[in-house]
């Protein structure tokens, strides 16, 4: 399976889970720096400020806003043709409502992206990737439509300092997470909204819904002022893509799937075709929700399409209806165990047919160039007494799944760009705060709760990824 020449292979991190250095050279307090740590089975918990004694792992990350050049050395050595990273919002506006930008925050980034440059790599930047200042989120988030004008602010700041830096450009990371209302975490870190006990499950609701509208608009306004800066910019949204299978050939799970699976196609719907689907009209007046829009925003949305679609990927997930009466408010609604596939410690599904499924599907109905910017395994793993990591188990994944991402090019016709391994290097998971959950092809030596040399090793993997680059994935 011959991938195509200038494919863009690489890895992938976010700013507030490795950069750290979360109080130096004028930058704000993030949202992610008052999530504490957590584990398998035990929530984040949002605090109000920063509480003394509680451990916040995203404000140490792994101290790359001091190590970036090193560190991306070992991604030049891996062979790495892109590098996708955040930039945090509020190193740049540290309340996120500032009218001047903090110019340190701007060399910082000025800096990284020629680095990668200068190391053969094309940076590919996500605007917001969970997180936004602190003090926005306090004035309500996205529930607020100044953080449309705060964000688009941001997002022409940094496009006209980095027009000759950075090409592909995201807007909002996995914006469809937020689905998942009956978390708080996701909520809070898409949109900024702060959990209110006081709050309804219908209040909930609505202000995830507001708070969508606004983010469209908001990612709409951004790609026409991109491309009003550099008519060369490819500018992309960003899906978190679970297939939903139904657990039996019953019609109930099979259309039990189909509504689920609306949850994640939706916000492509709207980012490609410039429209809210009529599925979605229906739902929010039968559900009662006002979604309060300007005039003029669904010309906006209209005229603000994305070039491509980039998506993660990391497993996917099984429905039985007669299942939905038991949910217990964890994963979706009827979900099951799928007997087919094996699950990794935290419970995730390991499915790689399932992205070359989600290729196939995406490509069919969007026909936009799909950039694969997120797949990789949490791990738990030790190194040995001469401090390596023999990570079969990651590379087997990692293996599999570019195997299903080469059939959907060669067999199904699919347009990719590139392909990002998730974690690359050792950083704190999003989703537990740990280090302990590892997703690298580097270990830093680092505990959940900041202790350790932060000494940074290659993995077994770091050899086999930098041969199948080397061999642009004939070599798996």
């Amino acid at each position: 399976m011959k991938f195509p020449d200038g494919f863009l292979w690489g890895g992938a991190v976010a700013a507030h889970q490795l950069e750290g250095a979360w109080n130096v050279d004028g930058r704000g307090p993030s949202i992610c720096d008052v999530l504490t740590g957590g584990a398998h089975g035990v929530a984040r918990e949002i605090t109000d400020g920063v509480v003394p004694g509680k451990n916040y792992p995203n404000q140490r990350g792994i101290d790359y806003y001091h190590t970036f050049r090193e560190d991306d050395a070992l991604f030049q050595e891996m062979g790495f043709k892109c590098f996708r990273t955040s930039i945090s919002w509020s190193r740049i506006f540290p309340n996120g409502d500032d009218t001047k930008p903090n110019e340190a925050g701007l060399k910082f980034y000025e800096e990284l992206f020629k680095d990668y440059r200068a190391k053969g790599m094309e940076p590919v930047v996500t605007l917001s990737h969970f997180e936004m200042p602190l003090h926005l989120a306090k004035m309500g988030g996205f529930t607020n439509r100044k953080a449309i004008d705060c964000f688009v602010r941001f997002a022409t700041t940094v496009m006209e300092r980095y027009k000759d830096l950075v090409k592909y450009w995201l807007t909002f990371n996995e914006v469809n997470n937020q689905m998942e209302m009956h978390t708080a975490i996701f909520p809070y870190t898409n949109s900024g909204i702060i959990p209110n006990p006081n709050d309804t499950k219908h209040d909930v609701e609505q202000k995830v819904w507001q708070s969508i509208h606004n983010e469209f608009v908001a990612s709409a306004l951004v790609v026409r002022k991109g491309h009003a800066i550099n008519p060369n910019f490819q500018i992309g949204c960003m899906l978190a893509m679970v297939p939903i299978y139904p657990a039996t050939c019953n019609p109930n799970d099979v259309m039990h799937a189909e509504i689920l699976m609306r949850d994640r196609l939706l916000f492509g719907d709207v980012y490609v075709y410039g429209e809210y689907p009529h599925y979605l009209l229906n739902r929010w007046q039968r559900e009662g929700f006002h979604i309060a829009m300007n005039p003029g925003d669904l010309e906006i949305i209209k005229e603000g399409t994305v070039d491509f679609i980039s998506i993660s990927y990391y497993m996917s997930a099984a429905v039985q209806a007669n299942k939905v009466d038991e949910w217990d408010g964890h994963g979706l609604p009827g979900q099951v165990r799928n007997p087919y596939i094996e699950a990794t410690d935290w419970g995730w599904q390991i499915d790689p047919v399932g992205l070359r499924y989600v290729l196939c599907t995406l490509y069919e109905r969007y026909r936009k160039p799909i950039f694969i910017v997120e797949n990789g395994i949490g791990m738990y793993e030790s190194p040995d007494a001469n401090g390596y990591v023999e990570d079969n188990a990651r590379i087997s994944y990692l293996r599999e799944h570019i195997a299903q991402v080469g059939r959907a090019i060669a067999l199904d016709g699919v347009e990719v760009m590139g392909y990002t391994v998730w974690g690359c290097i050792d950083v704190i998971s999003f989703g537990t705060g740990e280090m302990k959950k590892r997703y690298g092809m580097i270990y830093v030596d680092a505990d959940d709760y900041g202790k350790g040399t932060y000494r940074r090793t290659r993995k077994k993997s770091f050899y086999w990824y930098r041969n199948v680059i080397a061999s642009n994935g004939e070599d798996l």
